[in-house]
This record gives structure tokens, C-alpha cells and sequence, in this order.
């Protein structure tokens, strides 16, 4: 790097090497005191969740678009990885800028800590305390910085752009010794503070000590649904998905920790009078439960954003009564604790579709990651205009007159589900013995339903495949066929017909804005 030749002219060789080293020490340092610091108020104050999420909030959406088509739900472990390494290069270079003369390699630590500070403060959870990570983390790395660099520059060492050879040997094998003990000291210090801070965190912010203790509502159904008994076998999709398998995608690097003491609704804007609820005034309201398909606008046709839960919870249109929704208004916009907001028509929230304030799936409560303790559940939308997790307010408005998170960033304002259909047995490029072969998969079209699913073998005619499982309009339904296969390479597709007889689009488009449109093809091989 021909920058680094005038500052490091000085610098010998064989030093180049424990300098990067030092630098990406400091920066681990920094990063471990951000996140022990952050652990007495907000881990999310810390400054890789800072910046992680700020980056998030400012992806273009092609980038987004293409973070889910490549990592799926690992999206945000990718984005950290990321960060990570460009953090790690970034400290490896200051290293090789530093000398005790020269301070270049703090000031780049500076501007980063600056930016750190930034990040957290701009948070929409942040309060006053929240720039303290950052900026004490950053003060700590920069004397990291400063000890590595007097370990490897005894005076005099970098006085002369051209060293003697006196100089040249001052750094002897046990001053390398030296700063390699010291800088495994400091490397295990930065890790054991990082670990601290989520140790602290635990202790004073653990929303999951509270979810063990939260006591999920009993639902006043004629006849409660039993998620335990919907299940599948033989490598199928279960018609239920399981907690642990339900796909995530939302914009939290780390998922908000909030307890159902701590948290609260607020219904208010186009209103005849703002309410405020608690945990304590919905145990008093009539909970229900109901079988939701969520869908991801990002899914690809064939895609497995989407799962399908039993979910406990109140009605919103019985919480928006209490506020009394004025004449005009077409919109609820909904926020979340970290900021993010999503805009649903309020029809569909108001109508006989039971739309819910879900607090508990398939009988247990919300898993932290899927919106403990309450999240929205609005049947027929995309999640992006319908699902918004953590949820703290509702704001009762016009979609004229105010925007969401993703419809800023040119996504369709309302996000209807469209009808659509997946093979799931056998897979895409399997290979099948000649003879009778199970097909089986799932079709959705919320709240509409799904009347029909057919299957097509090659340019062949179009077969009508076995509906299976509970008819749930605002589920996906099961599906299954028996394949008379024969020898060769074969590609088998699949479309479906909604509840009120229209066919799923052939079309072929992307997500954005509104969904993804095309009929799923596999490929198969017959032996």
C-alpha cells in the first residue's frame, strides 16, 4: 500500500507483522469494553449492534434483496461477518500507521469511534447514555494501541526515516516474546469483557428470564386448535411449523430485549381518545387462538420464508374500538420498539378476518426472536406491511399521509399475499426409483384459501393433485400426488387455484415490490 510507505519508511520489516497484530488487538479491545459497557444499560448500545443495525436501516434494496436470496435467515450473521472483517483490516492498518511518533493510526480508531457514537446515538430506542459504549471503548483501544506500539518501539527506534543498524536490532527475540505475552493478555482480556458485557446483560435486561415465567392467556375458541396433533411425516413440510424452525427476517441485528412488565401499547392518532395498555389490562380482554401462514414478501417462488403457527392473542379491532377510529382514517401505522414501522390498511384490521396482538405460538410464549412478549398477526399480508414484532404503538392514520419502513425504501404500501404453490418431496435434483412416486407439497393464498392444486410432468397435461390436512383460509393447505414415473430426466410443475378460482399467476417477476410471481419447477431424475 503505497500510503504506508512515507509513514512506516522508518519501520522495519520483520515488525510489520506484530504492528497489524496490535492494531487488530486494540480494535478487539474496543469492541469487548463497548459490549461490557453497554451491559449495564442496552446491549444493542454496543458498537458492533450499533452499527450493524444502522447499516441495515440504510442497505439499498437491491443489496438487501440480495443478502436474503444468498444467506436466507442468516442474513444478519453474514452482515456481522462482514463487519468483522472490514473492522479487522481497517485495525490492521492503523497498526502499520502507528508509531510513538506518529499518531495516524489513533486518529483512524477516533473517526471510527466517532462513527460508533453516531450510530448508537441515532437508534430510536437510544437514550442519553447510549454513546458511552462507543466512546469509552474507543478511548480504552487507543491506549491498547499506544502499549502495543511502545512494546515494539523502544526509543529512538522510529526517530530516523532511516534506522541505524543498532536500532534495527534494538527489538530483540525477548521483546518479540514480550509483546506476544502481552498481547495474548490483552486479547484474552477484550474477549473475557466482551462476554462480561453480555454476562451483565443477562443479569439486569434478561427478557428471557421473564418469558420462562409468562403464563400464555387461555384462548375462549369453541374449539382450541392442538399444534401437536398437525403434524407430518416422511420428509414433508409439517403443516404446523415449529418454533425453532419459523423463518425470521426482520431488520433487528439483535433482537430487542423487552419483559411484559416493562412493556406497553399505545393506540393513538386519528382517535377519538389515546389508550395505553398493559400486560395487566389485557389479561382482563377474551384471548383467541388462530392458524396464521406468514409469508416474506423477499420469497422467491419455491422459497422457505414462510411457515405456518397457532397463534395466541387478542383481536386488534376490539383494541382499536376502545380508542374509537375516526372517519377517514385507512391506516394503522404500527411501531416497534427499535424503530422499525410497518402500514396496514386498517380494514384489515378491523374486519372479521381476526387480525391479533399475538403473545403466545403453538401454545408457548413468542420466542424472543419472533417478537416476545406481543407482535402483530394481520392474516392475507406480507409480513413487512402486517407482522411488526416487539410492537409499542399503533398509530391510527392515512396512507396518505405517512410512510413505513419499507415503503420508503420502494416497497408496494399494502402487500396482499398472492396465491402461489411449492413442491417440497421430492427435492429439486433428486433421483427416484421408476414407479409410483410420492409428490407432495404446499399452496397458500391468504384469506382466500386454496380450492385446488394441479401438477404437470414435463409439457404434459395438467393433473389435479389431493388436497390434505385442515382447510384453513388464512393457512397454507397440504397437498399430494402419486407420480407414475418413468425412466429419464423429468421436470415436474406445480400451480394452485385460490378459494375463489383464480389461477396462481404463470407470470414470472421478482419480490419487490409486491411478491414474488412464477410457478414452481423442479427437476427429477428417474432410474
Amino acid at each position: 500500500m503505497w500510503i504506508l510507505g512515507p509513514v512506516s519508511s522508518g519501520i522495519r520489516q520483520s515488525t510489520r507483522p506484530l504492528r497489524a497484530l496490535g492494531g487488530v488487538i486494540a480494535a478487539g479491545v474496543t469492541l469487548g469494553v463497548g459490549q461490557l459497557v453497554a451491559g449495564f444499560f442496552d446491549r444493542s448500545a454496543a458498537p458492533l449492534f450499533a452499527v450493524g443495525a444502522t447499516v441495515i436501516d440504510h442497505t439499498p434494496k437491491p443489496v438487501r434483496e440480495f443478502a436474503i436470496d444468498t444467506f436466507g435467515t442468516g442474513d444478519k450473521a453474514a452482515l456481522l461477518v462482514g463487519i468483522g472483517v472490514i473492522v479487522t483490516v481497517v485495525a490492521a492498518v492503523s497498526g502499520l500507521l502507528e508509531t510513538r511518533r506518529r499518531w495516524w493510526g489513533s486518529a483512524v480508531f477516533a473517526v471510527f469511534g466517532l462513527l460508533g457514537v453516531a450510530a448508537a446515538v441515532s437508534r430510536p430506542q437510544a437514550d442519553s447514555a447510549w454513546f458511552l459504549p462507543s466512546a469509552v471503548g474507543i478511548a480504552v483501544g487507543i491506549a491498547t494501541l499506544r502499549l502495543m506500539v511502545a512494546r515494539l518501539d523502544p526509543a529512538g527506534l522510529t526517530a530516523s526515516a532511516h534506522p541505524t543498524a543498532d536500532a534495527d536490532d534494538a527489538l530483540t527475540s525477548q521483546g518479540r516474546r514480550s509483546f506476544l505475552i502481552g498481547a495474548s493478555g490483552v486479547g484474552v482480556g477484550a474477549a473475557v469483557a466482551g462476554f462480561a458485557g453480555i454476562g451483565v446483560d443477562n443479569a439486569f435486561n434478561s427478557a428471557d428470564r421473564d418469558r420462562e415465567k409468562f403464563a400464555v392467556p387461555s384462548a375462549v375458541n369453541d374449539e382450541p386448535i392442538a399444534p401437536g396433533e398437525l403434524t407430518s411425516t416422511g420428509g414433508r413440510t409439517p403443516f404446523i411449523t415449529p418454533n425453532n424452525d419459523f423463518y425470521r427476517i426482520d431488520t433487528a441485528l439483535r433482537p430487542p430485549q423487552v419483559t411484559s412488565g416493562s412493556w406497553g401499547l399505545r393506540i393513538h392518532g386519528e382517535v377519538e381518545r389515546e389508550v395505553k395498555l398493559t400486560f395487566a389490562d389485557l389479561r382482563r380482554m377474551p384471548a383467541i387462538e388462530k392458524m396464521v401462514t406468514l409469508a416474506c414478501v423477499s420469497n422467491e417462488v419455491g422459497g422457505d420464508l414462510i411457515g405456518n403457527a397457532v397463534w395466541t392473542g387478542y383481536r386488534l379491532r376490539d383494541l382499536l374500538a376502545m380508542a374509537g377510529v375516526k372517519p377517514g382514517a385507512d391506516m394503522v401505522l404500527s411501531a416497534s420498539t427499535d424503530g422499525f414501522t410497518a402500514g396496514t390498511p386498517l380494514e384489515a384490521m378491523t374486519d372479521d378476518r381476526d387480525s391479533l396482538l399475538a403473545v403466545a405460538m403453538n401454545g408457548k410464549p413468542l420466542p424472543i426472536e419472533h417478537g416476545y412478549p406481543a407482535r402483530l398477526v394481520v392474516p392475507g399480508l406480507y409480513g413487512y406491511v402486517s407482522a411488526t414484532k416487539w410492537v409499542t404503538s399503533l398509530e391510527v392514520t392515512r396512507f396518505a399521509d405517512a410512510t413505513a419502513y419499507w415503503t420508503t425504501r420502494g416497497w408496494s404500501a399494502k402487500g396482499p399475499i398472492k396465491t402461489s404453490s411449492r413442491i417440497d418431496v421430492p427435492a429439486d435434483g433428486a433421483s427416484v426409483q421408476a414407479g409410483s412416486v410420492t409428490v407432495a407439497g404446499v399452496a397458500w393464498s391468504q384469506p382466500r384459501g386454496i380450492n385446488a392444486v394441479e401438477i404437470r410432468v414435463d409439457d404434459g397435461a395438467w393433473q389435479r393433485a389431493t388436497l390434505e390436512g385442515p382447510d384453513v383460509p388464512d393457512a397454507w393447505r397440504m397437498w399430494t400426488w402419486t407420480w407414475s414415473a418413468t425412466r429419464g430426466d423429468h421436470k415436474l410443475t406445480v400451480r394452485a387455484f385460490d378459494g375463489e378460482g383464480r389461477q396462481q399467476s404463470a407470470v414470472v417477476s421478482r419480490p419487490d415490490p409486491d411478491g414474488a410471481t412464477g410457478l414452481h419447477t423442479i427437476s427429477v431424475t428417474v432410474r
